[in-house]
């Protein structure tokens, strides 16, 4: 597959990394204002104007749910940047989480979902193991059934956030490493990795899908004819010819929500790689100013774009989990 699913997950870390400063921004003039045309990885900075911080609580029942570790302080305050330890060109923490499953499958040769939610359990329990300071609701959630007492193959909650597609192009990658992401089971595996925290039927739909697209790309479709074989339930090539004279944002604003919610957070994905479809940088700079939770489409824009494109040196260079492994 000549590395195909490799620069997908190679383009979803850079995605998630360039649009980590401006992630969860609705209010574009501010995002403007704050970091004005972004054209490279940069730092976050405090305050964040549309941080929900404030009104954010998680209190752990007992020590099993004990995952935000030294960043509880901070919730419950105003103007807190969701990242703002990350440096720039970091991994934003499902991204993170994506790199120790891709790590995890290499060291195993074979992906086992049974080691995987163990080894998720033990780095969100490790203080230091992450600097985010944000944890998305499927991580608190799952962590208070834990601390519950329920078993931890049964915690995954009926959550339909696009970040719950993250993993897929990990996955796929590590499949492609140990010569397996040709199986005919690779869907079931996709499946049974996201169902263990992310149980919704739109969920499991859209990374199946996410999935199916990469692996069409991987035997050598083009990114347009994928998205059109496979994305029908979410998208059409006329529908996002009707936007051609449309900028960025007011397609991903006015005519598709920009916040986390599938199924539309994922049309608005695919109208992004649709657009850029020969232009990685574009792409996923474009997704980036686009503001709301630009992190996680970053995982279906970034990989499409990357297995299409190839992920040029820049953007390679410039993330920190390389130059740190």
């Amino acid at each position: 597959m000549e590395n195909v699913l490799e620069n997908a997950m190679v383009g979803a870390m850079a995605a998630d990394a360039v649009a980590m400063p401006v992630h969860w921004y609705y209010d574009r003039s501010a995002m403007d204002r704050d970091y004005g045309q972004i054209q490279d990885f940069v730092a976050p900075k405090n305050p964040h104007p549309d941080s929900i911080l404030w009104r954010s609580r998680y209190q752990p029942r007992n020590k099993n749910g004990e995952i935000l570790h030294d960043q509880a302080q901070y919730w419950g305050k105003r103007g807190v940047h969701y990242h703002q330890f990350l440096r720039a060109g970091e991994s934003t923490i499902n991204f993170r989480l994506g790199q120790e499953l891709y790590a995890l499958v290499l060291k195993d040769r074979r992906y086992d979902a049974g080691s995987w939610i163990r080894h998720y359990v033990d780095c969100l329990r490790t203080p230091g193991w992450h600097s985010d300071t944000y944890l998305e609701e499927y991580h608190r959630e799952f962590f208070d059934n834990l601390a519950r007492g329920v078993r931890v193959e049964d915690c995954g909650i009926e959550d339909i956030h696009i970040g719950g597609l993250t993993a897929v192009p990990f996955l796929l990658a590590a499949l492609e490493a140990i010569g397996e992401a040709d199986r005919e089971d690779v869907m079931d595996r996709v499946r049974d990795h996201i169902a263990l925290t992310h149980r919704s039927r739109v969920a499991l739909q859209a990374a199946k899908a996410h999935a199916k697209i990469l692996l069409l790309q991987a035997s050598g479709t083009p990114l347009r004819e994928a998205i059109e074989q496979i994305a029908s339930p979410w998208a059409s090539a006329e529908k996002f010819e009707s936007w051609r004279d449309w900028d960025d944002r007011t397609v991903v604003g006015r005519h598709l929500s920009p916040a986390c919610y599938l199924p539309e957070s994922f049309t608005a994905s695919l109208f992004i790689s649709w657009r850029y479809a020969k232009d990685f940088e574009a792409g996923i700079l474009a997704n980036a100013r686009c503001g709301g939770d630009n992190c996680h489409r970053g995982a279906v824009v970034g990989s499409l774009l990357g297995a299409e494109n190839g992920v040029p040196d820049k953007w390679r260079e410039g993330l920190l989990a390389f130059q740190e492994a």
